[in-house]
């Protein structure tokens, strides 16, 4: 009764002001590429330092929930990911949007994020402590057998063109490993270049990979605007029963799988959103329908993003461990407000912290607000000519890149990225592997190294750690799923084979 109380009283004039200032913001920046969450919580750090501490969590809350979402309509309308978060949403939301239905895909992807973040959020409200405390017993190999969820989707996505898929997460690969080992400090693959000394940024590439890219693919189209018919924008972001229905055993499951992966420190939402997507894909009646405009994996995508929110927040609030970037710059804001993560912070602290879970509870309906109510707005974007909106993509997309670290390298570098996305497409290259693979790829290795030296080259301890069988045991069934049919169908050949054969010497 007293956590409904100390919720109940968080909403108070001033708790409501900021809460809209923070979730207008967040969406706003998630929308724009190359700005985040991460921009909106530095930004606002230090104006929250004069605020009352409930009033300062729940507009950094705020912001850290609404630009989750903020950068699906960027994604989902103009193939532009306005935030890394969002790079699953281009697969199936913008061919979506090709096909007239810019409208929907925004309703769908609106909808799930928001049952993905109620559901992240009401797990970060209950089951807080005793998931952190399994989240404490992840160590290197634990870890990178996480990130490896991730990095076997690759197969899952290539199956259909599995040499070019492999090609492109090789290309990936190589690209993650360009900058400072992580292990032994040494520099690798600069080639003596001071701007890529510690690595190739996340930005200029992921957007020269796919919105550059996509805006050199705008200019040779020989159409005015993206969407064809400029009436052709079908359908209604208020989704009906039967749609909602049909969406709902894959939208759970994907906010569950986004909060089980937010509470492990360094996974993240692309981890989340693969291991999602794959597994929707698979089990769903037509997978070679993804990737060109199915609605469950839009939909899936999106509720595991925005569940990772609340579940990122878990290892933070319990045990002081950010789960990602973004919930480490929440940690400065809990204190430079005197507060510490642990547990006191429920009991001493508990009127605060049940009323930062009721503050991002609450913004979650600020995603339904903007999302549903905002979409007739948005959705013009896509009958924009395109000799007005091509230059807005590319002055944006170039003004993202320099924003990450204000160098201008950085815009040279999503040029040249964006000029070999462009030909990737043309030569049917798939640029998931690669994504994949450049984001995954230097934690996995890292990872892997931490935990070979710490077992100092003996395997045979991870045998000895159910937490490893079982994600090892995972690993495995996700490794092999993918090519199961033609496993089945390679051994029935084999089957049939060797019958003929020893009925022709039975018969001789």
């Amino acid at each position: 009764m007293d956590i409904l109380n100390f919720m109940v009283e968080v909403f108070n004039f001033t708790n409501i002001l900021w809460l809209i200032i923070g979730a207008t913001v967040g969406v706003i920046l998630g929308a724009i590429p190359g700005l985040s969450a991460d921009t909106g919580i530095a930004i606002f750090l230090p104006i929250t330092f004069n605020l009352e501490p409930i009033t300062g969590l729940i507009t950094l809350g705020a912001i850290y929930v609404t630009a989750s979402y903020g950068g699906n309509i960027t994604a989902v309308l103009v193939n532009t990911p306005g935030t890394s978060d969002s790079l699953f949403m281009v697969f199936d939301g913008y061919p979506m949007t090709l096909r007239g239905e810019g409208l929907r895909a925004i309703g769908i992807t609106t909808w799930s994020a928001f049952i993905g973040g109620i559901i992240g959020s009401l797990a970060l409200l209950f089951t807080a402590p005793p998931l952190a405390r399994i989240a404490v017993k992840f160590g290197p190999w634990e870890l990178f057998l996480t990130t490896m969820m991730g990095i076997v989707i690759i197969i899952g996505l290539s199956k259909d063109g599995m040499l070019k898929g492999l090609l492109s997460a090789s290309f990936g690969f190589l690209c993650s490993l360009i900058g400072v080992d992580g292990i032994t400090g040494s520099t690798r693959f600069s080639f003596g270049i001071d701007a890529i000394y510690d690595g190739l940024p996340l930005l200029p590439v992921v957007l020269g990979m796919f919105a550059v890219s996509q805006v050199f693919e705008l200019v040779t189209e020989k159409r005015d605007t993206i969407v064809i018919d400029k009436n052709a924008m079908r359908g209604s972001v208020f989704l009906s029963l039967k749609d909602h229905a049909s969406m709902l055993i894959n939208n759970l499951r994907s906010a569950i799988i986004g909060t089980i992966v937010g509470i492990i420190p360094a996974a993240g939402t692309t981890v989340a959103a693969g291991i999602s997507y794959n597994i929707a894909k698979r089990t769903d009646p037509h997978p070679e329908t993804f990737g060109k405009g199915n609605e469950q994996g839009l939909a899936c995508v999106s509720a595991a993003n925005n569940a990772v929110v609340g579940g990122s927040l878990v290892p933070l609030l319990t045990l002081g461990i950010p789960g990602n970037g973004t919930s480490a710059l929440f940690l400065g804001g809990l204190i430079i407000h005197g507060l510490c993560p642990g547990t006191e912070l429920f009991t001493r602290d508990a009127s605060i912290v049940y009323g930062l879970f009721a503050g991002l509870i609450a913004a979650q309906f600020f995603i339904l607000l903007f999302g549903l109510f905002g979409a007739p707005l948005y959705s013009r974007v896509t009958r924009i000519p395109k000799s007005i909106l091509v230059p807005i993509i590319a002055s944006f997309c170039v003004l993202g890149a320099y924003s990450g670290r204000f160098l201008c390298f950085d815009m040279y570098l999503i040029l040249f990225f964006g000029v070999i996305g462009y030909y990737m497409v043309k030569a049917n290259f798939p640029l998931a592997p690669f994504v994949l693979a450049f984001v995954l790829g230097r934690n996995s290795e890292i990872q892997f190294r931490r935990a070979i030296m710490l077992m100092q080259y003996n395997f045979t301890g991870i045998f000895f750690r159910p937490l490893s069988l079982v994600l090892l045991s995972i690993v495995i069934i996700m490794l092999v799923s993918p090519l199961w049919g033609d496993i089945k169908s390679l051994a029935k050949k084999c089957s049939v084979f060797c019958f003929d054969n020893s009925r022709t010497r039975k018969d001789s």
